[in-house]
C-alpha cells in the first residue's frame, strides 16, 4: 500500500502541545499511550508494526501500519482496514511533530483521504476534533478523554441530536 497523496480539501489540524516530541511519540506508538487519549489497542506502533484499534464495532477492529515512525519527527499510518467505516480503508493518518522555541511541540495532523466527499466526514472530523485536544490533554496533564471517557459519551450524545 502507498501513501495516500495530500489533498486541499484533507481533515487537518494543528496543536501546540506543552511537551517534548519524545512525549508525544510516546503517545502515538505505544499501545498504553494510544489507549489513554484515543481507544484501546493492541498490536507493535513501531515502524512496520500493526496496530489494531478496538472502537466498540460489532463488525470488527480498525487495522492500521505503521508506515513510517523516525522517532519523535513523525509517525504515518496506513489504514488496512476499517469495516465499520469502510471508506477509510486505503487513507493515510500523519502526525508531524515539530519542537517549539520554548520546548513544547506544534503537531501538524493530515488525515489523507478524509474528505468532505466522504459520507463519514462530518462524524469523523468531530472524533478528531475531540481525540486530538485529548492527545494534548494525555500529554499535559497524563489524563486523555478516550474512547468511553465522560467527555467522549457526552459528545457522542450531543451528536446524535
Amino acid at each position: 500500500m502507498t501513501t495516500t497523496l495530500p489533498r486541499s480539501d484533507d481533515y487537518t489540524a494543528t496543536l501546540i502541545i506543552d511537551g517534548t516530541p519524545e512525549t508525544i511519540f510516546g503517545a502515538l506508538t505505544t499501545t498504553a499511550g494510544l489507549a489513554a487519549w484515543w481507544t484501546p489497542v493492541s498490536g507493535d506502533g513501531t515502524e512496520g508494526g500493526e496496530l489494531r484499534f478496538d472502537m466498540g464495532a460489532p463488525e470488527g477492529s480498525l487495522v492500521i501500519r505503521v508506515h513510517t515512525a523516525p522517532r519523535a519527527t513523525v509517525v504515518v499510518w496506513d489504514v488496512l482496514d476499517c469495516p465499520f467505516l469502510p471508506e477509510w480503508a486505503g487513507t493515510t493518518v500523519t502526525f508531524d511533530l515539530g519542537r517549539t522555541a520554548d520546548g513544547g511541540c506544534d503537531l501538524f495532523f493530515r488525515h489523507h483521504g478524509l474528505t468532505p466527499q466522504l459520507d463519514c466526514f462530518n462524524t469523523c472530523r468531530r472524533g478528531w476534533d475531540h481525540f486530538l485536544p485529548s492527545l494534548r490533554q494525555y500529554v499535559e496533564t497524563g489524563v486523555g478523554n478516550p474512547r468511553g471517557s465522560a467527555a467522549d459519551e457526552a459528545r457522542r450524545a450531543s451528536s446524535s441530536h
